[in-house]
């Protein structure tokens, strides 16, 4: 289960780390294969108003990330890239669903466009750290994004080889998976970080985490998240 102990977690960094290579070269393995067997699923605008989808750690945090961003209208949590019908929370927590934690993004394109969000869901994670983010390990937390359509794979596939630039080829760990379905997590997940904000993992990771991102791109965000 996610959060229950914040010091225990991060103990587990350093044998987490020490497996990161063959892990990472097992997620591009299954990157490949789905990429190779699956059909992106582009999902219609809606009163010139679309949507994304990532994942990177805990979607208490990603959520709480993107909601501060100007051109968002709405950050929702939920799961993707699994294989299983309506997975729960507890169910994704097990591993074996194949899902992880996600976020559906509902932006305006006119005021922050995707190769942005794309820039904000680098920009605000470890993007060497497989399977997790910070304290948080297991599949379920792992990085992916999700393209719907051929331009926006050419987007996250530039910004990528960009950073291999930085962190050496075949280092950058998300997973890059055509988008095929998202399912929306159970309500006391959403706007968890607003909701809880004395939540002890609110206070040790995922505020830290939100400020830490605000710094980086002021430009970025919404007059009221200065």
């Amino acid at each position: 289960m996610k959060h229950f102990i914040y010091q225990f977690a991060l103990a587990g960094l350093v044998s987490l780390q020490a497996s990161c290579q063959s892990s990472n070269e097992n997620n591009k393995k299954a990157e490949m294969q789905a990429q190779n067997t699956q059909t992106p699923v582009e999902v219609p605008s809606q009163n010139g108003l679309e949507k994304a989808y990532f994942a990177s750690g805990c979607f208490w945090c990603v959520e709480a990330i993107y909601e501060s961003v100007q051109g968002v209208q709405e950050s929702i949590s939920g799961y993707s890239g699994g294989h299983t019908e309506n997975p729960t929370y507890e169910s994704s927590n097990t591993g074996r669903t194949g899902y992880a934690e996600a976020v559906e993004i509902i932006y305006d394109p006119n005021v922050v466009s995707f190769k942005q969000l794309v820039d904000v869901y680098f920009g605000s994670q470890n993007v060497t750290q497989v399977n997790g983010q910070g304290p948080d390990n297991g599949s379920q937390y792992r990085s992916i994004i999700f393209y719907q359509n051929d331009a926006q794979k050419q987007i996250i596939d530039t910004k990528i080889a960009e950073l291999e630039k930085e962190y050496g080829e075949g280092n950058v760990a998300a997973q890059v998976l055509p988008f095929q379905k998202f399912w929306i997590a159970e309500g006391y997940h959403q706007n968890y970080e607003r909701n809880n904000p004395n939540n002890p993992y609110i206070q040790n990771v995922s505020i830290p985490r939100l400020r830490k991102f605000q710094k980086k791109f002021p430009q970025l965000l919404k007059d009221s998240a200065h």
